[in-house]
């Protein structure tokens, strides 16, 4: 019989819980719970004899994955997946898998209602701004850049994408202008929603030359990963440009000088929000179960993530 773990150090909802029990011992497998553990040899004593595992935001790193003698594959529980230790797991020939678009949704509406919130001035009491009218740029068109897309087409704005890896058809087809550049993007666009991956390639990318073309009245909307902005650029960009706004629900890691410098200008929630909804929580759980059900028993591998 299959062993599967859930180690949640912020548990899945309990209807989330209780559904992937369901999907599992239907199959014939064993369940097992580890949540809210707060140390990591409580992790690494879990994982000893499971066949796999679902996670959140927890980190499959090589220690836990040389401890997890059985293990056949891992599920992060959400898009990103950086919390995975990729070459460990190739290495011992485990399967590693996310579960993309089942958070889109809630981080969609997370990227519109910052939006809205920092157009408001934080509901401060002063006059703001309308989205209606104004440039978005979509910088990576995903799950979550295609709901963003959605939403924003709903207030009315002018939207931009630009995605190298989406055929352009599935943009223009969204009504979605797109654009060849990254700076031609940034160029363009008021509003910028963030949706890439960190990696080699897009660490600290987010610089200040991108982020001084955007025109007037600029926001920076990151709902991606912190690692992505070049933090020291980040400051010199609101230090010379009043009207530059930064909201995020990855607080970076100067938010402190941040906060002290530039009151009404920047919103950070307390932590990663993005996925924080009842909805996704469920969604995401399930269908990390499903996928683990597919994998054992008929080799699925469609949403792997590593080779």
């Amino acid at each position: 019989m299959a062993k599967v773990l859930i180690a949640t150090e912020k548990p899945f909802a309990p209807e989330a819980v209780q559904s992937i029990r369901e999907t599992i011992e239907n199959a014939g497998f064993e369940l097992a719970l580890l949540e809210k553990y707060t140390d990591k040899a409580q992790l690494l004593d879990a994982v000893k004899d499971v066949d796999a595992m679902i996670v959140r935001s927890d980190n499959v790193t090589a220690e836990v994955i040389e401890h997890a003698q059985n293990l056949k594959i891992v599920i992060r529980a959400g898009a990103g997946y950086d919390n995975l230790d990729l070459e460990a797991c190739t290495a011992k020939g485990i399967v590693a898998m996310n579960t993309p678009g089942q958070n889109s949704n809630a981080v969609a509406e997370l990227a519109l209602g910052m939006m809205v919130s920092m157009a408001r001035n934080n509901y401060a009491g002063i006059s703001g701004s309308e989205l209606k009218g104004k440039t978005l740029g979509i910088h990576a068109y995903g799950y979550v850049g295609k709901g963003v897309a959605t939403i924003a087409k709903g207030f009315g704005m002018k939207i931009y994408a630009f995605d190298p890896f989406i055929d352009k058809s599935v943009m223009l087809n969204d009504g979605v202008e797109v654009v060849d550049s990254v700076e031609e993007l940034y160029s363009k666009c008021q509003y910028i929603s963030l949706h890439i991956p960190a990696n080699e390639h897009t660490k600290q990318s987010i610089n200040y030359k991108l982020l001084m073309s955007m025109p007037k009245g600029a926001t920076l909307v990151n709902t991606a990963r912190k690692e992505v902005i070049h933090e020291d650029d980040m400051l010199k960009v609101m230090t010379e440009r009043q009207d530059f706004c930064y909201v995020s629900d990855i607080a970076p890691d100067n938010k402190e000088e941040i906060a002290a410098k530039f009151g009404g200008r920047y919103f950070f929630t307390p932590k990663k929000m993005g996925a924080q909804t009842s909805e996704a929580n469920i969604n995401a759980g399930i269908a990390g179960a499903n996928q683990i059900v597919a994998f054992i028993n008929e080799g699925d591998r469609t949403f792997q993530v590593n080779k």
